[in-house]
């Protein structure tokens, strides 16, 4: 297509399957015909057009994304391809180069940084190990990949706002950046609606993202906390509501959903409104099913057998993710569609 270009991302690797399937749901928002060229261990090459920045800055479960220049077989291919390359195309002010050797890595890659930055300072570019305007990133897998970043997705930013970090916080709750990623996993363009939202978690990330959020809870103090932690963090375009999860349509009754995200309890009887938790999980997705037109991105334990319940109800299960989150919760996290 027209436009396209070379793009990478380099993706975490504690759940990788799930934090590609994010960068596929995203560059599906942004140009639907996207191609993930390669994947090299957690480095994912791709062909999109630029417009895709603006929905890959919303990445969780990613450590950085930017242009890919070139990619070669041997450090000679490389760098013939550096000194074939206009680097004034690319590099703005100063750049530094800078290698990430992936746990794939098949070359001796030790002098790299000194030679490349070599090549790109004979086309009269100044080195700042310091502060460099441009960032120069190689990947050593299976082959090496040259690149510029664009933006990358600091483990600080996140922790900033972990559950205990909030002003109003319980000790369960999902960590950020997978909160982000199930919510991009929803295709959500413009809003998102968690029916199990507790302390908001997952509305945050959404509303931090420029989305609208709705929130249900069965618990009056966990709405007015949820409130709580959402002003906290600048967000104001949010509607919360006490009420039951399995009883969506009457707390919303004219509004469809383009967006579903939500992480159920686990928990006891006592803790799940008084129903078994099977019970809960049918009912709530049969809820869900009446106020959602478009993508549902929901957590079970692998002990419900969430696929034959939600084709039963009418959900089509395009995705799922496992996570053994400790020795009693193995889970999955599942993209469904209406």
């Amino acid at each position: 297509m027209e436009g396209n270009k070379l793009l990478y991302v380099e993706i975490l690797g504690n759940l990788p399957e799930m934090a590609e399937g994010e960068v596929k749901a995203l560059l599906e928002l942004s140009n639907p015909g996207f191609t993930i060229l390669e994947k090299d261990y957690l480095f994912l090459a791709l062909k999109a057009n630029e417009s895709a920045f603006s929905y890959l800055k919303r990445l969780g479960m990613a450590h950085e994304y930017g242009n890919l220049l070139f990619s070669g077989e041997s450090l000679e291919e490389l760098y013939l391809k550096a000194e074939n390359l206009e680097w004034g195309n690319f590099i703005a002010g100063s750049f530094k180069v800078d290698r990430e050797t992936m746990l794939n890595c098949r070359y001796n890659v030790e002098n790299l940084e000194r030679e490349l930055g070599a090549i790109i300072v004979r086309q009269g570019f100044k080195v700042n190990l310091t502060s460099p305007d441009t960032l120069v990133r190689v990947y050593c897998g299976q082959k090496l990949w040259v690149g510029i970043r664009k933006q990358t997705f600091p483990a600080k930013s996140f922790e900033k706002r972990k559950a205990d970090r909030r002003p109003f916080f319980k000790p369960i709750a999902l960590p950020p950046r997978l909160a982000r990623a199930m919510i991009n996993l929803a295709r959500a363009k413009k809003e998102v609606l968690d029916p199990f939202m507790g302390t908001g978690g997952i509305l945050i990330e959404a509303g931090l993202l420029g989305l609208k959020v709705y929130g249900v809870d069965l618990r009056k103090d966990m709405v007015d906390g949820a409130k709580q932690n959402l002003e906290h963090y600048g967000i104001k375009n949010y509607v919360l509501k006490k009420g039951d999860a399995t009883k969506l349509g009457k707390l919303f009754p004219d509004k469809e959903f383009e967006a579903i995200v939500t992480d159920p309890p686990y928990g006891t009887s006592a803790t799940l409104g008084g129903k078994v938790r099977e019970e809960l999980y049918e009912k709530a997705l049969e809820s869900i099913y009446e106020v959602l037109d478009g993508h549902l991105s929901i957590a079970f334990p692998t002990s419900f057998e969430a696929e034959k319940v939600a084709e039963r109800i009418g959900f089509e299960v395009l995705e799922k993710y496992y996570q053994r989150v400790h020795s009693s919760l193995d889970r999955y996290f599942y993209i469904m569609r209406n």
